[in-house]
């Protein structure tokens, strides 16, 4: 038996329960990981607050970082090879809030030993989706490119893609957050009234691409103004907005999406691995402590990412 958190019932951090499961033996194709940090996302609670009530209780958690402690027959993980000891990454996983898990061995990779097992846990999720906005709107090296929401995990990853291909990134965020949108390479601008305008003043040749992070009203609208080619517009929080005013929204659940950011993960784990894709840990909490961390999560202020550590 091992401990792992779960939504019995839908709902936020509040439903979230610990309780002792039997982890399944590999077969074919699996593996078994003990796990030494899992990653933390919007998403992971999001995922438990509305749903097909069959699917309940709802193992919570995308993806992990840890050691393989069993191997299924016949089996190798998804970059080769894959031995009991092994240090390993792991995503997309269903319940990585755990002290072990057994997944599809297509899922995990070997870790690269310049990052820490919280850096790993939480490298994927958000450095896949900041991949996909930019396969969507086709961003390059000549674009000016308008990132709402740039200090957070998507953003932060956003910047860091865009900043080898020499595309001029503007990074909207908090002032208490400009730091970390120049750290990594945007041009900070503060969001809120007359977000518009500085925009226009810092970019009067205009703006190619935007790149919505955070969903609010402001966020499109500026967007809209801004860029003339909605097929450039894409958000990963705004699908109302998105399907009203005809730009692309994207998610993890869309087939063309998902297949996207399954096959771009060994090259981020490369590029995280040659320090050319960091991953901002704010803070790591005990397993045990998940719900308190999950309330800070979903404070929206967590001041980068947050890991759970069995």
């Amino acid at each position: 038996m091992t401990k792992h958190w779960v939504a019995p019932r839908f709902g936020g951090s509040e439903v979230l329960e610990y309780v002792d499961v039997e982890v399944p033996a590999p077969g074919p194709g699996e593996v078994t990981i003990d796990v030494r940090a899992a990653g933390m996302n919007p998403a992971d609670t999001k995922h438990t607050r509305q749903g097909d009530p069959s699917d309940l209780p709802i193992a919570v958690g995308y993806e992990v970082a840890g050691v393989l402690s069993a191997v299924g027959p016949d089996t190798e993980i998804a970059s080769g090879g894959g031995a009991v000891g092994d240090v390993v990454l792991a995503f997309r996983v269903a319940g990585g809030w755990a002290e072990r898990i057994t997944v599809p061995a297509a899922d995990v990779f070997a870790k690269p030993a310049t990052l820490g097992f919280p850096e790993a846990a939480n490298l994927l999720l958000a450095a896949a989706t900041a991949a996909d906005m930019i396969r969507v709107t086709r961003a390059e090296g000549r674009d000016t490119v308008v990132v709402h929401g740039a200090s957070g995990a998507v953003g932060v990853s956003l910047l860091q893609l865009l900043r080898p291909l020499g595309a001029r990134v503007i990074g909207t965020a908090s002032e208490r957050n400009a730091d970390t949108v120049r750290r990594f390479g945007g041009e900070w601008v503060a969001y809120g009234d007359g977000l518009e305008t500085r925009i226009r003043e810092l970019a009067p040749s205009g703006v190619d691409v935007a790149l919505d992070c955070v969903g609010t009203d402001e966020a499109v609208d500026v967007s809209l103004a801004l860029v003339a080619d909605r097929g450039r517009i894409v958000t990963i929080a705004a699908q109302g907005r998105a399907a009203r005013d005809g730009f692309p929204a994207v998610g993890g659940g869309q087939p063309e999406s998902k297949a996207f950011r399954d096959s771009v993960r060994q090259r981020l784990i490369d590029l995280a691995g040659a320090g050319e894709l960091e991953v901002p840990v704010a803070r790591t909490f005990p397993l045990a402590e998940a719900k308190a961390a999950a309330e800070l999560l979903e404070s929206q202020h967590p001041g980068g990412k947050l890991a759970l550590i069995p």
